[in-house]
């Protein structure tokens, strides 16, 4: 109301005691000038709502010869991302932050994939694009084949204007870990039994390719010196030769036995550091340094046993491929320090790959979540080390991060700065207010802490505001109890139909 003085004011003005008049302010911030002079409208020019054509120049999508469908806006028209800044060519990685089980981080990262599979727009190159995610919470993701019987026809018809079909991801691979204190390989996963591999490395896989690092991939102390252990023994073990379903031998050291479980393996280390401390701990190492190695080594054996082993016929089919366009890697049930392993051995042996083809494709998109505990602000890390690498290198190998974070103010800084498109839920409000955020408008970052599930705000390059965009009800079941089982064709409803 102008020309009130006082709160209360309002009230004789809605009586019609007060003289007063309703003046509505926004205030608007610019995505374009065309041309590029920078004079203000002046007062009581019209001002009209883009749409067509004059909307795609406003948010830069007239000028981008490849436009991926990244979400909604309030009035059910598609928001495009710059596909340039998605594959490598001109930038890479996604960044996405939010609170916990309401920002619906792993949701978008997954609709982004299924965007970039089925849209169309990645051409002749989709057939070969693979997606890789590590499923870290509960068994949520082993259903992304299934319909989501929660998918209503209204929700379905979001779809429509994106031009993409409401349906399931086709073509997908489901990796768990063995159970642990059983002797065969059965994978570890209650809700589902079909279409569900265990996967474990072999004793001789372990000693061979310097998996030992990735034990020890929790951040270190600078001031730690049992790392200097690590690579001396590591170092050891690659004279390891393979024998039987896996095991190791080292018959060239003059040792007769064969080494066939990570027990024994941890044990046989211990033995050749206490027998041969210089060779395979290093000179000028103290007891001290060493009783720390063997501290670590020896508390890994409970959570790694069932991971590392060499007691299962035919181990090349437990090895993990990435066959398929989609592959899930399910780590929720294992500790901490066994899903680090996991996570930087997969990320290592990927990005090794990329580096031995030397070129750009085809490209993998890898999905990771809880990105601050395995590149945290402070301390190093072997898995650290890897995602640097994959942000600062991956996107010209072709290999493509969508890291997700609660809180991005405690992730690796040139892991974030190097994502191309940052993408942002519902934030804390102690969060928002980080430097990290800075990208924000002050009224985004305040409307941020009360976002629904979703709705994001989308930052791109080439925009110098940020979208608020709103994705489409997931078509595939994220969890056991949202999966639709389809009947077989030609199978009846009633199973015993027919009989008598």
């Amino acid at each position: 109301h102008e020309g009130a003085r006082f709160e209360t004011d309002v009230f004789l003005i809605e009586d019609g005691v007060l003289p007063a008049a309703v003046s509505e302010a926004a205030k608007v911030l610019a995505t374009r000038f065309d041309p590029e002079v920078f004079a203000p409208p002046r007062p009581g020019d019209e001002v009209h709502r883009a749409t067509d054509t004059e909307r795609d120049m406003a948010l830069f999508a007239d000028a981008w010869e490849e436009k991926l469908p990244i979400g909604l806006s309030r009035n059910d028209e598609p928001v495009y991302a710059n596909l340039e800044f998605l594959d490598g060519r001109r930038g890479a990685h996604v960044n996405i932050s939010g609170v916990s089980g309401v920002a619906t981080k792993s949701t978008y990262a997954l609709f982004l994939l299924f965007s970039l599979f089925e849209s169309g727009v990645l051409g002749r190159d989709a057939t070969n694009t693979k997606g890789l995610v590590f499923n870290v919470k509960g068994e949520d993701l082993l259903f992304l084949d299934y319909p989501n019987g929660k998918l209503s026809p209204e929700r379905a018809a979001r779809y429509e204007p994106l031009g993409l079909t409401a349906r399931p991801f086709s073509s997908t691979t489901f990796w768990a870990p063995p159970r642990k204190g059983v002797a065969s390989a059965v994978p570890d996963v209650s809700t589902r039994a079909d279409k569900v591999t265990s996967f474990f490395w072999t004793v001789y896989e372990f000693c061979h390719d310097d998996l030992l690092p990735f034990l020890f991939a929790d951040a270190e102390d600078d001031r730690a010196q049992y790392p200097l252990v690590i690579h001396n023994v590591m170092a050891q073990l690659r004279d390891a030769k393979p024998w039987g379903n896996g095991a190791a031998s080292f018959e060239d050291l003059g040792i007769d036995r064969n080494i066939d479980s990570f027990g024994h393996l941890v044990d046989f280390i211990s033995e050749q550091i206490d027998a041969n401390p210089t060779a395979w701990a290093g000179p000028a190492i103290g007891q001290g340094t060493i009783n720390a190695f063997k501290r670590r080594l020896y508390a890994s054996i409970n959570h790694m046993q069932h991971l590392v082993r060499a007691d299962i016929p035919n181990p090349d089919e437990h090895r993990i491929r990435l066959d398929s366009r989609l592959t899930v890697i399910d780590i929720h049930n294992l500790h901490e320090r066994a899903q680090r392993f996991v996570v930087g051995t997969m990320l290592r042996r990927a990005f090794e790959d990329k580096e031995r083809t030397g070129s750009g494709g085809p490209r993998l998109y890898v999905v990771l979540d809880e990105l601050n505990k395995y590149a945290p602000r402070e301390g190093s890390s072997p898995i650290k080390e890897t995602l640097l690498d994959i942000a600062e290198r991956g996107r010209s190998l072709g290999i493509i991060l969508i890291g997700a974070q609660q809180t991005a103010s405690e992730v690796e800084r040139r892991i974030v700065a190097n994502s191309s498109i940052r993408v942002v839920g519902r934030l804390d409000s102690a969060e928002a207010a980080r430097d990290e955020y800075r990208f924000l408008p002050d009224s985004v970052r305040q409307r941020a802490t009360i976002l629904k599930p979703g709705t994001m705000v989308v930052s791109q390059p080439e925009l110098p505001v940020p979208v608020v965009i709103e994705f489409p009800f997931p078509a595939w079941a994220t969890r056991a109890s949202e999966a639709l089982i389809t009947p077989r064709a030609n199978q009846p409803d009633d199973p015993f139909e027919g009989l008598t």
